[in-house]
């Protein structure tokens, strides 16, 4: 039993850090397009569809860079393959969509990635390419 429950807070801890650290990385793209105003810019006048797609290859190399400085799990990988497939990308869009939403709010400029679509989709390609890459 309390093998069952160790079990169940490391999966909860490893979904958790990956969420956070996703959210880290996605604040960072999200910082150099807000200091960089062109690229803002154009990302806002490309097809909502197009953007996703950027923001999921934007994760997927912020996940090839970040195996360059932890090429293994951060933490030991669950019994359950995947899961932090589904569930951290869902935590860190909706990170991001509680920020734009904030900022919205506030009346401050938001960029893409502060919507769930594109939070998601970085996040998503971020995790998928450390599912395949990290050991």
């Amino acid at each position: 039993m309390l093998d069952i429950l160790f079990e169940v807070l490391l999966t909860c801890g490893e979904l958790l850090l990956e969420a956070f650290i996703e959210l880290i990385a996605g604040g960072i793209i999200d910082l150099m397009f807000r200091l960089v105003s062109e690229v803002s810019e154009f990302l806002e006048k490309i097809s909502p569809i197009t953007a996703t797609l950027i923001y999921g290859f934007l994760g997927a190399f912020g996940g090839g860079c970040g195996l360059l400085i932890f090429p293994r799990h951060l933490i030991h990988p669950s019994r359950i393959p995947g899961i932090s497939l589904l569930v951290s990308p869902v935590l860190t869009g909706a990170a991001f969509s509680t920020l734009g939403s904030f900022l919205r709010s506030r009346r401050k400029g938001t960029t893409q990635i502060e919507i769930f679509r594109n939070g998601y989709a970085f996040a998503f390609g971020m995790a998928f390419i450390r599912l395949l890459f990290a050991h």
